[in-house]
């Protein structure tokens, strides 16, 4: 595999100067959309369903809901590459200085600088799933105020609201193969929006990594900087070949077609579960770099705040909102997997919130670790037989602080189905003292998709899991 990081734009000078001439491309005047900082998700257009959205309502100074987001901390996942494979500088952290509610109905990622570090923050969603079902579109949006900064002064800022492909979780080296769509990416205050994709292999390959296929526009009206504007991304699956288009205020500037890229590449890219989205401001690194050279600088300031009024989801088709989850399939998925055998926990189809591992459990292979409340994982054509399975067993460990303790839950074919059986789970002794705790559930029969979910009043990670099985 490759151990080529997520580049999101860590060298784009090739694409900077073929799409825009190393230049702004010239304002269009049209009307910008307008409306206060506050206003809520739009209505759902006729023909399309909700699928997921966040309207960033709370108090002044909470964090982004815990049920929609993950916040990510330091300068690189655990595991992952420095500095986030970008070459930014800043430490990303949980601050509400850097990361907060504003209590008028936005969030503000604001970089800070306190000494000779920068500060900021970078969020993702929990959910990993967002891909549009055969025959549709899948329609992801924000209306965002990118930092009110320009000139000098803006000089290494490098906002962003992006997705990468779910494989990425957890694994870190198998970019740009899993896919990243960055929907609006800016730097150094230029009244610019950039959309890119990014795919293939590195370097090189048929998305021209780490360039990615690249293309600009300005910011119809006002100024990326000095307003709100709504920028879009389509994923259409209801067109052959299918497609991938950017707008800005509901103008299209930039697409990719299925027939540019081999089907090896397009298959890897779409063929997984989904994608989850970003949202952050990165201070200096590759991009800004190729633009403004070493940034930022002592010309930079701190303290300007990018401003997100909403993020949706949105499917073309029906007018009901599924559940929370990918849609279940219409038949049963096809058996694949024997329930009664040790399903190692890694093996998932798609997950959410955890990590993966080394486990000194049965001497070799990963264990899913850093599981917490909200977390779930899914396995795909589990085939429990035509005899009822009455038994879940499941190998765990736990190295939690006193008082922090959960649920082990299973449930089918939905993750918002009710579970068929479950099990509480206290510290063992350490994060590798494993224990096969059992649990009873209703009885099942057939071909499954199975959801293991975790619940816990605590925040706070609570169980590590090995493998699981099922019995009479």
């Amino acid at each position: 595999m490759s151990t080529d990081p997520p580049a999101r734009g860590r060298s784009r000078l090739r694409a900077l100067l073929a799409a825009a001439g190393a230049a702004v491309l010239p304002l269009i005047a049209m009307t910008v959309t307008g409306g206060p900082a506050g206003a809520s998700v739009p209505a759902t257009p006729s023909g399309w369903s909700l699928v997921w959205s966040d309207d960033f309502n709370g108090s002044a100074g909470s964090p982004p809901s815990s049920s929609n987001w993950i916040i990510d901390t330091g300068h690189s996942y655990p595991g992952g590459p420095g500095n986030w494979g970008t070459g930014e500088i800043q430490n990303y952290t949980a601050n509400p200085a850097n990361v907060s509610l504003d209590g008028g109905g936005n969030l503000r990622i604001t970089p800070i600088k306190s000494g000779s570090e920068w500060t900021s923050a970078r969020i993702e969603t929990r959910r990993t799933d967002f891909k549009p079902a055969a025959g549709t579109v899948l329609r992801i949006e924000g209306r965002i105020q990118m930092p009110n900064v320009t000139g000098d002064a803006a000089l290494g800022y490098w906002p962003a609201f992006w997705a990468l492909g779910a494989p990425y979780r957890g694994n870190y080296q198998n970019w740009p193969s899993i896919g990243e769509f960055d929907i609006m990416e800016n730097v150094n205050g230029l009244n610019s929006v950039w959309g890119v994709l990014h795919c293939g292999v590195n370097p090189g390959g048929p998305c021209n990594e780490t360039t990615g296929i690249a293309n600009n526009r300005a910011c119809p009206g006002s100024s990326c900087q000095s307003a709100m504007h709504t920028y879009r991304f389509e994923w259409d699956r209801s067109v052959t070949p299918n497609q991938l288009r950017w707008y800005v205020d509901g103008q299209q500037f930039h697409s990719v077609s299925q027939s540019q890229l081999d089907a090896g590449t397009w298959n890897n890219m779409t063929g997984h579960a989904g994608y989850f989205l970003l949202l952050n401001v990165a201070m200096g690194g590759a991009f800004p770099n190729a633009l403004g050279g070493s940034t930022p600088t002592a010309a930079t300031v701190s303290g300007r705040p990018m401003v997100v009024d909403y993020v949706a989801v949105w499917q073309s088709g029906g007018g009901s909102t599924p559940p929370p989850t990918s849609p279940p399939p219409t038949s049963p998925p096809p058996g694949g997997v024997d329930a009664r055998s040790t399903i190692q926990a890694e093996n998932y189809q798609a997950q959410s919130g955890t990590q993966l591992e080394t486990t000194t459990d049965s001497g070799a292979g990963q264990n899913v670790s850093h599981i917490a409340n909200g977390d779930w994982l899914r396995y795909d054509g589990v085939n429990f037989g035509s005899s009822a399975a009455t038994q879940f067993r499941a190998r765990v460990a736990s190295g939690a602080a006193g008082g922090v303790s959960g649920l082990v839950q299973v449930r089918l074919d939905s993750l918002t189905a009710a579970p068929i059986g479950d099990f509480a789970l206290g510290n063992t002794g350490g994060w590798q003292s494993w224990r096969t705790v059992p649990a009873n559930i209703s009885g099942v029969t057939g071909t499954h998709t199975v959801y293991i979910t975790f619940s816990s009043g605590q925040p706070a990670d609570y169980v590590n899991l090995n493998w699981f099985t099922f019995g009479n």
